[in-house]
């Protein structure tokens, strides 16, 4: 009896989906904490271990159930549309948090970057003027969705490279 071979899009999205939601828990914590205002950044260092660590093992798990046999090809394509779908998942919940949930976190979050700023030393109020329309240019819900959307489509090609590189058996 002849296997079924796996299909790309069930894979990416499964894992997508979990990755999303593991990036949308850890900035619920972050936000419950209060550490999204103070600045603190160790959680998010956790998204970028465990981003790797969840496209590695998509891929050996498609791998596995397709009689053990991996393309490069298969491997990237796997380990983009899963960094797309996790990246689309954070960015709608992004967009409710930041319109629906709590609309006032945007202007917070931007009043702390402009405390930190005018902390530094030799900190004017006119570099601080123009450092801050580059951070609200990054605040913009568009930009800042397509920006974090291509950059985890970036690395997503980046270690389904590696992934495939090493987990490749044609």
């Amino acid at each position: 009896m002849e296997t079924q071979k796996p299909t790309v899009g069930k894979f990416a999205m499964n894992y997508g989906i979990i990755l999303g939601v593991i990036m949308i828990l850890i900035s619920v914590i972050m936000y419950v904490t209060g550490m999204s205002l103070e600045g603190v950044q160790w959680p998010q260092f956790l998204y970028y271990i465990i981003f790797p660590v969840v496209i590695f093992y998509a891929i050996g798990q498609y791998k596995k159930q397709n009689a053990n046999v991996l393309s490069l090809g298969e491997a990237l394509k796997t380990g983009v549309a899963i960094a797309a779908i996790s990246a689309v998942v954070y960015v709608i919940y992004g967009l409710i948090f930041n319109y629906i949930i709590d609309p006032e976190f945007m202007g917070q979050m931007k009043d702390v970057v402009r405390d930190k700023m005018l902390e530094a030393p030799n900190a004017t109020q006119d570099m601080v003027d123009q450092q801050m329309k580059v951070v609200e240019m990054f605040m913009n819900p568009a930009i800042g969705s397509a920006i974090w959307i291509g950059a985890s489509m970036l690395f997503g090609l980046i270690y389904s490279l590696i992934a495939g590189l090493v987990m490749k058996k044609e």
